[in-house]
């Protein structure tokens, strides 16, 4: 069926592009974030609203539209302004449930904060905080992709939709690399293993683990717990002694498989600081791997990303249009884009027509 014959009453609704830098606006065409080709793919258009942030910095939501008893899609891609993307998310939530929207849905094919969902230390899991803001503001459903942490699901009062990337990115790895047969899956740390092992025994693929000191990413530094108590010479209850917990010591680092005249393919599922997709690389080259590839489902790309991927071993890499990278693409020919927005026009589609989400989960196991 062709996006025009889609049935298709309501609007989708996304943040008005005069927010967006104007680098973004200019590079749309190149690589545009998911909002265009779901228009296209759904025969929709956008609905009728303005964004923009007053001279104070604070945001200001205008609802161009009647919207009472319609069911709304708000596209939100996340920038580089997180923060400020946020406010822009729950400020036209709540503008559109004031305005007696049926169903506020919101489409966030990355979902931020998602690598703070456990407690560290002293911290807070924010990814919870903004769980319940979502849920204050008026959202009654989620749609996103490739949660950092699958249990995430379970901070919300509300139905989320994890998709996956997985289908796309194994099919580029079927079509766009040669001799893919003679590939190895690479997690760059034990915690990724189970993401690698899902794409090795779909492709049928041999399976390598980095492990060592050189991937931990977590500072164990001293946050004063263990200081003395304030009281001198204060006294233990002879029945309260706690056996003392022995300190973790790094094995030096080691590739748990082989790679030798491979192609090495890492995958995880953000791709963000790459120091330690570049520090892989060296690893894997060393052992012998001739090609490098890196794919992940969230291409942030921060800070210096661009530079030290050209100047590192790595052949390539992929990542999905959920985060818009425009700007790093050109900085880096390495950088590959898969787009994925077939699956989350399908979905929108799906729950707009109260149809079954089964069909987008099939074959999707508890591990993926």
């Amino acid at each position: 069926m062709r996006a025009k014959e889609l049935p298709w009453s309501d609007k989708i609704r996304r943040r008005s592009e005069s927010v967006l830098l104007p680098s973004e606006n200019k590079l749309v065409e190149s690589c545009p974030p998911p909002c265009p080709h779901l228009r296209w793919r759904l025969g929709a258009e956008l609905g009728k609203s303005v964004v923009y942030q007053e001279t104070n910095g604070e945001t200001r939501v205008e609802i161009k539209e009647s919207v009472r008893g319609q069911d709304i899609f708000i596209i939100q891609t996340i920038p580089r302004d997180v923060n400020t993307a946020v406010m822009e998310l729950l400020i036209m939530a709540y503008a559109l449930k004031t305005a007696c929207a049926r169903n506020i849905i919101g489409v966030i094919p990355y979902f931020p904060y998602s690598k703070q969902s456990k407690m560290r230390k002293r911290g807070s899991i924010v990814c919870k905080l903004l769980a319940s803001m979502l849920a204050k503001a008026g959202l009654t459903h989620i749609i996103t992709m490739d949660l950092h942490q699958k249990e995430i699901q379970g901070f919300f009062s509300f139905p989320v939709d994890n998709l996956r990337a997985s289908p796309f990115l194994l099919q580029y790895i079927q079509e766009e690399i040669p001799n893919y047969r003679n590939a190895v899956i690479v997690a760059k740390s034990p915690d990724a293993a189970k993401r690698a092992q899902s794409y090795a025994e779909r492709l049928r693929l041999g399976l390598a683990v980095i492990h060592g000191e050189a991937q931990c990413a977590e500072l164990d530094m001293d946050d004063g717990r263990h200081s003395p108590p304030m009281v001198k010479n204060a006294t233990v209850h002879p029945g309260l002694e706690l056996p003392l917990m022995m300190a973790k010591e790094k094995p030096p680092i080691t590739v748990v498989g082989d790679v030798g005249g491979r192609i090495a393919i890492i995958v995880d599922d953000i791709i963000d600081d790459v120091e330690s997709f570049v520090a892989a690389a060296e690893i894997l080259k060393e052992r012998g791997a001739y090609k490098i590839y890196v794919m992940a489902t969230h291409g942030i790309l921060s800070a210096e990303a661009p530079r030290l991927i050209e100047e590192s071993s790595i052949d390539e890499v992929v990542v999905t249009n959920t985060v818009p990278h425009e700007v790093q693409k050109l900085q880096c020919p390495k950088i590959k884009t898969v787009d994925i927005s077939l699956i989350l026009s399908e979905a929108i589609r799906r729950i707009h027509n109260g149809e079954s989400m089964a069909y987008l989960f099939r074959n999707i196991t508890v591990d993926d």
